[in-house]
Order: structure tokens, then C-alpha cells, then sequence
């Protein structure tokens, strides 16, 4: 009996410790790790979510930039780090839910490795095309076209197993067509070639690729999401324009270290919520074709199980091996 109470006690002690951690949580400065170099969107977006984060739960949330291998660089250190709260990551669906399967070397576990704290924003891509070397006008007549002249078309991608790439791998799955990935350093080279007329066409985020259409230089053919994009209402989706089923957005959610308390993840969670959701927010990320997209450490940790088994499947389908 007295062994009961003992146990007792203890577990009431441990539950009490943990709350009062999760109550004095943050009592001191905590990193926001992104596997980018510093200017892109996804430093933008965890510089203005630190900032209010600061502001609001007292402590300072600096933005550290460990960018590399494929985003394995970031990630690593946030899965060895200390399961305290004070270390988040901005995974993405390539770090998250592709390595896994695309990169021999890959020294972390997307699942096992990270608690999940909340997505926080989604990138729908614009299938584009350079209007003077390809004469489609709409999603149909590029099938066509890329039909009747297989592997003499390229499209630009971010590289081996991105999430760029595995859009187009998609693509050319689901329409039986046959095009050349050229990978790039990142999108911005990449969409560049694609302007100058080294390479045809590519999938795209908005920030990459929309300046280009609205001046002209590109032309796009289609969205890649689910719902057409509100600033571009007359633009179909792909499954729209030809290609029923077709869906890859690109997404961002926080993580961190797999052990912290509960009660920390959840006191994360809310509160990005809370900031994610604010309409000022979500209209300046709209400017970028970003939709912030903020739920559950529960929802999103299925959702990681989840886009890890979907793209699993493709990179097996369509033979991408690991490098």
C-alpha cells in the first residue's frame, strides 16, 4: 500500500513538474532553425512568426540559418538537439516526407526524430512555360505537344527528389508524356533558364514564377493545388485543365525535437495558431501565393505519416533512386 502511494505521489509530481515547465516556458531565447540561406520565403515567414512569437511570449525567437544538403543540415541538428522546446525546425515536405527515400545519407528519422508542433504554410505551383519555344496555350495542348516529341522538352527542377521535381515526375505519371528534369540550386536559376529559353517550361512556386508571368516573359498553363489561386481566378487547376487527380503543393510546418514536454508543444502550437491565423498575416503572405495553414501538433504529425507513405509511392514509381 504504501508503495501505491509512493508511485502515486510520484506520478502527481512528474504531471505537476511538467506543467510548471510547460507555465515557464520560454525563460530564455529560442532558435528558430531554417535549412535555407537567409532571404527566401521561408526566412521571411519564420522572421515575422519569431518576431511576433518574441513579442508576445517575452522571450527572443532568433532565426538561425543552417542551410545544405538537402535540408538535412538544419534538420540533423534540431533532431539531436535538446528535447526542450528551445530548437524548432521549419521542415518542409522534401526534409519531412522525400529525403527519407531520396537520400542515401539521410541521418535522421522525419517521424520518430521531431515532435510536430503545427503546419504553418502552404505553396501551391504554377506550371509554366516560356511562350516563345512552346506554343501550348493550355495544359492539353502541351500533353500533346510533349506527346508527339518525347524527351525533347526540359523542365527546371531544385534538384534530385525536391519537391519541383517530383511535381513534374507527377505529371508526366499521370499523363504518360516524357520530359527531361534539369536541376538547379534553387529556383531562382532555374525559372531564369526557363526565361531565357535554355529550358521549356517548369513547376514552380508563385514567388519564383509569377513576377515572370505578369510581365510576360512566361506564361502559365495551370495550379497545382486543389482550389484555383484567388489572385489569378481565370487560371485553372490541373486537374482543371486535363489532368484529373493531380495535386503537389509545397508545405512548411514546425517541428521540434522529439521528447520535449507536451506541454511546451502545445503552448507552441496555440500560439502560432493564434499568430498564424491573424487576417494582417495571412494578406501579406498572400502577396507571395502562400496560404498559411496552421492546426494541430496532432494533424500535423499524421500528416507527415501521411505525405511520407504518398511520395514513398511515387519516388518508387517512377524509379528515383537514392543519392
Amino acid at each position: 500500500m504504501k508503495l501505491v502511494r509512493w508511485l502515486a505521489a510520484g506520478l502527481a509530481a512528474g504531471v505537476m513538474a511538467g506543467a510548471a515547465w510547460g507555465q515557464a516556458y520560454p525563460n530564455r531565447p529560442v532558435k528558430i532553425v531554417v535549412p535555407y540561406p537567409p532571404g527566401g520565403v521561408t526566412d521571411l515567414f519564420a522572421r515575422a512568426l519569431g518576431a511576433q512569437m518574441q513579442e508576445s511570449m517575452g522571450q527572443p525567437f532568433l532565426v538561425e540559418n543552417r542551410p545544405g544538403a538537402s535540408q538535412m543540415v538544419g534538420a540533423v541538428y534540431v533532431a539531436k538537439s535538446p528535447p526542450d522546446g528551445y530548437t524548432l525546425y521549419v521542415g518542409s515536405i522534401t526534409s519531412l516526407a522525400m529525403n527519407a527515400y531520396t537520400q542515401k545519407s539521410i541521418q535522421y528519422d522525419p517521424v520518430k526524430d521531431f515532435a510536430a508542433v503545427s503546419l504553418g504554410m502552404t505553396m501551391p505551383m504554377f506550371l509554366v512555360v516560356n511562350p516563345n519555344t512552346v506554343p501550348a496555350q493550355n495544359v492539353k495542348e502541351l500533353i500533346a505537344l510533349l506527346k508527339a516529341n518525347p524527351g525533347k522538352f526540359t523542365y527546371s527542377t531544385t534538384g534530385n527528389g525536391s519537391s519541383t521535381h517530383m511535381a513534374g515526375e507527377l505529371f508526366k505519371l499521370m499523363t504518360g508524356t516524357d520530359m527531361v528534369a534539369i536541376p538547379y540550386k534553387g529556383s531562382a536559376p532555374g525559372i531564369a533558364d526557363v526565361v531565357a529559353g535554355q529550358v521549356h517550361l517548369s513547376i514552380d512556386p508563385g514567388s519564383s514564377t509569377l513576377p515572370f508571368v505578369k510581365s510576360g516573359k512566361l506564361r502559365a498553363l495551370a495550379v497545382t493545388g486543389l482550389q484555383r489561386f484567388s489572385q489569378m481566378p481565370d487560371l485553372p487547376t490541373m486537374a482543371e485543365a486535363g489532368v484529373p487527380g493531380y495535386e503537389s503543393v509545397i508545405w512548411f510546418g514546425i517541428t521540434t525535437t522529439a521528447g520535449t514536454p507536451p506541454e511546451i508543444v502545445s503552448k507552441l502550437s496555440q500560439e502560432m495558431n493564434r499568430i498564424l491565423r491573424l487576417p494582417a498575416n495571412r494578406e501579406k503572405f498572400a502577396t507571395y501565393a502562400i496560404e498559411l495553414t496552421p492546426n494541430t501538433p496532432e494533424e500535423f504529425g499524421a500528416m507527415i505519416k501521411s505525405e511520407v507513405a504518398k511520395w514513398s509511392k511515387l519516388l518508387k514509381d517512377v524509379g528515383i533512386k537514392p543519392e
